[in-house]
């Protein structure tokens, strides 16, 4: 379903949804405020999602904060989860499957998706932003669900690796708290099958090139993140085996593919000990690794961050770890 800016400017405000650190932000005209799905997107199932309940969420997109300051746009309801295509003008083979965080209650399309692929596509990365169902929509297998997605969209990009101008073995995934558990969810559990296969995509691997892992929550004991990432993925009484196969830092093992960590310490929604915790966990398991702990941020900055502060600089820092990364 696409919404353009008359509908979604249409849609009720939300009180308040500013990041920590950035509770004044720059003056944004409403006009900024981003379509989507994007003028080029694909869906990621052929006609219904796996596991589908009765009846089917209805999409609802939300529209944060006052007019002249920033706005998101919070995504709910998704049943039928797309993928939106971002070019660079020049392509250099790269490209990254972003997925947005919102705590597995919504995601956050504009301020950890088209916003993070406007930094990247200038850098030569092709990116790709993850619209994914949440679990507690009804969906059978509520755990699984936004992983089957992450799964089905990673192999559809490398079957059309081509087509988008990506080298199939240079496509990575870079997450963002809920979305961070989402992306290192897909670091150990790609070839998990929590999904029939369907059809020729399937064959494709769901392995991705590397990780970047933006203050994610690492795994899902109780208090971990205050913003119910827990409760929202596993449901009110999940099995010691869901909890186990979600447990990110506990599962990442020597051969996965190298992190990228960016955490802040006055991160109050997901603590920074998550990313501590991964970073302990690769440097147990010899994965390659660069972690950026930084004094100040919040959470969900995004690329929201002053430009002065050191944290700002992530984008850039993130392009040129790629390239050691993978060449």
């Amino acid at each position: 379903m696409t919404f353009d800016r008359r509908s979604l400017l249409a849609l009720p405000i939300a009180a308040s949804a500013a990041p920590q650190a950035f509770a004044q932000s720059r003056a944004v005209a409403p006009s900024d405020i981003p379509v989507w799905p994007p003028a080029e997107y694909f869906l990621i199932w052929p006609v219904v999602s796996p596991g589908a309940p009765t009846p089917l969420p209805r999409p609802t997109p939300e529209i944060t904060g006052t007019p002249g300051l920033y706005r998101d746009i919070l995504m709910r309801g998704v049943a039928r989860p797309e993928v939106g295509v971002f070019r660079p003008a020049r392509p250099d083979g790269r490209a990254v499957l972003v997925m947005p965080g919102g705590g597995y209650a919504y995601t956050s399309l504009r301020g950890e998706g088209t916003d993070i692929a406007r930094a990247l596509t200038p850098m030569g990365i092709t990116v790709f932003v993850l619209s994914y169902r949440l679990p507690g929509e009804g969906w059978l297998d509520r755990a699984d669900a936004p992983l089957a997605d992450a799964q089905r969209a990673m192999r559809l990009i490398r079957l059309n690796a081509r087509h988008y101008g990506i080298r199939a073995d240079k496509l990575g995934v870079l997450g963002f708290s809920a979305g961070g558990h989402l992306a290192g969810s897909l670091v150990v559990n790609h070839a998990l099958e929590v999904y029939r296969p369907i059809d020729g995509a399937d064959r494709h691997s769901a392995r991705p090139a590397f990780a970047g892992l933006m203050y994610a929550v690492s795994n899902m004991d109780p208090g971990r993140s205050r913003g119910g990432s827990r409760s929202n993925l596993l449901g009110p009484d999940p099995s010691p085996a869901v909890e186990a196969r979600y447990a990110v830092d506990r599962r990442l093992k020597r051969g996965d593919p190298p992190l990228f960590l960016v955490h802040a310490e006055d991160d109050t929604t997901v603590p920074v000990i998550n990313g501590l915790d991964l970073l302990a966990a690769a440097q147990r398991a010899e994965i390659p690794l660069e972690a950026h702990i930084l004094r100040r941020g919040g959470h969900g900055f995004g690329t929201r961050l002053p430009p002065r502060t050191p944290g700002s600089l992530w984008p850039q820092l993130f392009d040129r770890w790629m390239g050691e990364a993978i060449e």
